[in-house]
């Protein structure tokens, strides 16, 4: 056990690693960020802050010494460098862990090595014929690159003979993995957390609403039947298992229109799906996250309310000919009794970039979803 009082390393220094290193500082921890780029999120709330290239083995090492633990806030890191770290210092989710999920190749040969649900998929090396590919797996299918893609960047929609050209425009040349695409009824997340003593929690599911393949709202509870949760949940649990996680694990699903359930995506941390635990969860997921990294007690996983939460993008700002002209309006989120409203510190709003985020509770998860819809429009 990692006690209060210690130091935690974290691998990104944006909104995620903020809020970790707020529960983490609640907790009695310091927390000391390695990030490539000065004055990100999380470096503006922690204890120390290194500036460094992730494949800069001397200063990894020296960040690694420093710290009695280390974790990530997010996937795009090379795994390799962390090899060696990992014969310095606890690192948790393990390296393995990170290779499976950063690249959805892996992750999809995995998912079906291991015989868990996934959509159907055929793979593309990068002189594979693209075309061709697509033409297989049949459309409508979605594209996507094997590395380093998130909110939607880095794939397509392909429908169509012309948007079959476009793809092959837009990936030539790189490794992709071709998804079919699915007819679902809603998408879902479940949060697990399991501790380096192998206790296991699961978040309530959420069900999410996604606009432009980015995030909108988080509901919960979802609004799913018994029967489907609690698969969700034994799903959730079944993949940390396997994966011998140590910390925070997010599965992505499509709840398809036959009633099935299929993992969309992966990620070994605290996700977007969860902010909604930080004002409506007796422990939040940041707070777990602390706990299962450093094997203290896992917190307890009810929910205290129904809550929505709503991502907050750059496109909230008015612009004047490309010119930032105003800020949202934030009187209306904070007028608000049941409305909780967070930002990430980020200097430059961009069109399609996370801000911030908030939440609304109510009594049921309809009216905190009418609710928060209504503030939304209000920004």
């Amino acid at each position: 056990m990692i006690h209060p009082g210690k130091t935690i390393g974290v691998l990104g220094g944006g909104q995620l690693g903020r809020m970790f290193a707020h529960a983490a500082e609640r907790l009695g921890y310091r927390v000391h960020v390695y990030e490539p780029e000065p004055n990100g999120p999380a470096g503006e709330v922690s204890a120390t802050e290194t500036n460094r290239a992730y494949t800069d083995i001397d200063a990894l090492t020296a960040f690694a010494r420093s710290v009695d633990v280390v974790t990530y806030e997010f996937e795009n890191i090379p795994a390799e460098p962390l090899w060696k770290i990992e014969n310095l210092v606890p690192l948790h989710p393990h390296s393995s862990v990170l290779e499976v999920c950063q690249n959805r190749m892996r992750e999809k040969n995995w998912l079906r090595k291991n015989d868990f649900p996934h959509v159907p998929f055929a793979e593309v090396e990068a002189t594979d014929d693209l075309a061709a590919a697509i033409r297989r797996v049949g459309l409508p299918c979605v594209v996507k690159t094997a590395d380093f893609g998130y909110d939607g960047k880095g794939q397509v929609k392909v429908s169509d003979e012309t948007s079959i050209a476009t793809a092959v425009a837009a990936f030539a040349k790189q490794r992709c993995v071709i998804e079919k695409f699915i007819d679902f009824k809603c998408e879902l997340s479940v949060l697990v957390a399991r501790s380096s003593t192998g206790e296991v929690k699961v978040f309530p599911v959420a069900e999410n609403i996604h606009t432009k393949h980015i995030l909108d709202f988080s509901i919960v509870p979802a609004r799913i039947s018994d029967a489907v949760r609690s698969d969700a949940e034994k799903l959730g649990l079944a993949i940390a298992e396997k994966l011998n996680l140590v910390g925070l694990l997010a599965i992505e699903l499509f709840l398809t229109d036959r009633g099935g359930i299929l993992v969309n995506e992966l990620a070994p941390r605290p996700h977007n799906s969860g902010h909604w635990t930080l004002d409506a969860c007796v422990t939040s997921q940041f707070e777990q996250h602390v706990r299962a990294v450093c094997g203290l007690p896992l917190g307890d996983v009810s929910v205290v309310s129904p809550v929505v939460m709503v991502n907050i993008l750059g496109d909230a700002w008015k612009w004047d000919n490309g010119y930032l002209a105003d800020e949202p309006n934030w009187a209306a989120i904070l007028a608000e009794p049941r409305a909780k409203l967070h930002l990430y510190g980020k200097k430059e709003p961009r069109i399609g970039r996370k801000m911030g985020h908030f939440t609304v509770t109510a009594a049921t998860a309809d009216a905190a979803l009418e609710a928060a819809r209504a503030l939304k429009a209000r920004l």
